[in-house]
């Protein structure tokens, strides 16, 4: 089969790979039929490694680079091991796609995206969404509502990140909130925030398609290249936000989003970051406000696919390209590199 394999930064290769069977009891054999291409897939190719292991194998997959990459994905089953319960063949599902400790087909721990063994199947080996076929645990799959297509599928994972951030934060319904960062994951976290009933939505993001988007989600959107972010923030919400999510990764922007919230606010990170950033604490201290920071998902798949049922997390509003698994370095990684314009861009094997 055809699969994307990561070896270095900036060295991903479209190259023939093993087809992967079922082996254990709890496996299930995936046929890809839609995987997007994340924030983090672009991290670790133009900066990796980052989740990806290098040197030695990570201790859940048991592989380290090269490996098969893509993590937001949906397909067919078309095997199962003998102890699967969870789905049979034939049925369409969106993977969920943690590495973390689990046994006879579930997840160990409660809070399983917090284990200090934490990967993801397609960037921390065991197979990937960027290939024709993948073998995962059954408590990494999850069957698709008959009213979501494939490519809503894809988009659960990161769909899952911008509820979860929402649901980890201290927001309430009536609450006001401000998202730095327009793309996929702040996209997602802005219709999070509308599922979750924030009475005003703001955004704060330079790209003109990406600032298009988010106005038609809801949100009043500010451009920090025209206007001083935090000051207009701070006059548009009367003295600061209740909550705000950084999802760019940009030190600056950190600080940016810490004070654009009232004393008492709270600023969640959702970005993964590529170094270090740094903040006053006094910023904190002197108003009392508090800052946290979100890691992946648990628990949410079934929500995030009831919310889609009803209409938020639109593969509409979110997809901007779809090409082929051949194509995936140079109009996929390079074009999201290089073109703001792209939002999410969706990969058939």
């Amino acid at each position: 089969m055809q699969a994307a394999v990561w070896y270095a930064a900036k060295d991903l290769r479209v190259e023939e790979a093993a087809v992967p069977e079922v082996r254990d009891s709890h496996e299930v054999k995936v046929k890809v039929v839609a995987c997007g291409i994340c924030g983090s897939d672009l991290h670790e190719y133009a900066a990796g490694p980052i989740f990806i292991p290098v040197g030695a194998p990570h201790p859940i997959s048991g592989e380290q680079a090269p490996i098969i990459m893509g993590h937001e994905f949906a397909g067919e089953v078309v095997d199962v091991g003998d102890k699967v319960t969870r789905v049979q063949v034939g049925d369409r599902v969106a993977i969920e796609p943690i590495l973390s400790p689990n046994k006879d087909g579930a997840y160990l721990m409660e809070r399983y995206n917090l284990t200090p063994e934490l990967g993801f199947h397609g960037l921390s080996g065991g197979g990937g969404g960027f290939s024709e076929f993948t073998v995962l645990g059954e408590h990494m799959v999850h069957k698709l509502p008959d009213a979501l297509s494939f490519e809503q599928g894809a988009l659960v994972e990161p769909a899952a990140v911008g509820l979860h951030a929402v649901r980890q934060s201290s927001l309430k319904a009536g609450d006001s909130a401000v998202v730095f960062g327009a793309g996929p994951i702040g996209l997602m976290t802005i219709e999070a925030l509308k599922a979750a009933g924030a009475a005003q939505i703001y955004a704060v993001e330079v790209s003109d398609s990406r600032k298009a988007k988010a106005e038609s989600l809801g949100a009043v959107v500010i451009d920090p290249k025209q206007d001083e972010a935090v000051e207009k923030l701070q006059a548009l919400s009367s003295g600061g936000v209740d909550v705000a999510f950084e999802v760019t990764g940009i030190p600056e922007v950190l600080n940016q989003a810490l004070h654009s919230t009232h004393a008492g606010g709270e600023t969640v990170v959702v970005s993964i970051w590529e170094g270090e950033a740094s903040f006053q604490p006094n910023d904190l201290v002197i108003k009392e406000r508090t800052m946290k920071g979100i890691i992946a998902y648990r628990h949410i798949y079934p929500a995030v696919m009831a919310l889609m049922e009803q209409g938020y997390f639109r593969v509409e509003d979110m997809v901007t390209q779809r090409i082929p698994l051949a194509d995936i370095v140079d109009d996929g990684f390079e074009a999201l590199l290089n073109d703001k314009s792209q939002i999410k861009i969706i990969v058939t094997p």
